[in-house]
């Protein structure tokens, strides 16, 4: 094989596994794109918004979709294995064959969605939130315990239907929650580039604190106690701080 070529082949590899959970990322945004054009023309989709609240942190949103029946804030995963996964903890797990991977609770990360649309739109206290986690790859659900749906994308759009059960905006208002989001997106690529480095520091931190039993949430300490269903670290901190992980 001629060294040119050789060499070819060499970087081409290092880029495509530099970027591949970009690329993987952008194959799961992309199938639930496809999903959500046939929800049908009441439903406004938007895609990969980037918002500020007021006390200047950034939000990245996968997907949004505004109706007169509230707004569906959209989380994806693109996953292969078994995904296990409890609202309340910290990080959820994914197993693949004998591996084990831990990723952030994509619950509670979406939950920081809604917190954050919240602070810019608060022009209309009526609306309601609906967040939804959505696992786009070949990932199977295999233990999930949440109080908000996770599903697969094929039946992301069922999902939002069931939840569309009393309207809470005016077509009116979709269209002006629409254009003042439009008017508040963040379309800097620097921009973009600091909010991914800032969400990688704030996980890399808080694992470090876990790793070292601190509390992420408090900086209290963790410590080991007995519960019903088996031993577990909470706050020491309880009942202010009710963050708790598996043992």
């Amino acid at each position: 094989m001629p060294l040119l070529l050789l060499l070819t082949i060499v970087v081409l590899f290092l880029i495509l596994k530099r970027n591949f959970a970009k690329i993987k990322g952008a194959a799961g945004e992309a199938k639930v794109n496809a999903a959500l054009k046939f929800l049908g023309c009441e439903y406004v989709s938007m895609h990969d918004i980037m918002i500020q609240n007021e006390k200047g942190a950034t939000s990245q949103i996968d997907h949004l979709v505004l109706s007169e029946y509230g707004i569906f804030v959209i989380e994806t995963k693109y996953f292969k294995g078994w995904i296990f996964g409890n609202e309340k903890a910290e990080n959820w797990t994914q197993v693949i064959f004998k591996e084990k991977h831990r990723f952030r609770n994509p619950v509670k990360q979406n939950w920081s969605h809604v917190y954050a649309l919240k602070s810019v739109l608060t022009d209309f206290p009526q609306a309601k939130y609906h967040p939804i986690v959505v696992f786009a790859g070949s990932a199977v659900l295999k233990d999930i315990t949440s109080s908000i749906p996770v599903v697969y994308t094929d039946n992301l759009n069922g999902t939002i239907r069931a939840l569309c059960t009393e309207k809470c905006l005016s077509g009116d208002d979709v269209l002006r929650i629409k254009a003042l989001l439009e008017s508040k997106e963040i379309t800097d690529r620097g921009a973009k580039k600091v909010h991914i480095r800032a969400v990688q520091q704030d996980v890399h931190e808080r694992q470090m604190k876990i790793n070292n039993l601190i509390c992420p949430r408090c900086n209290g300490a963790l410590k080991l106690r007995n519960g019903k269903h088996g031993m577990f670290y909470g706050c020491a901190n309880y009942p202010h701080c009710s963050f708790t992980m598996p043992h």
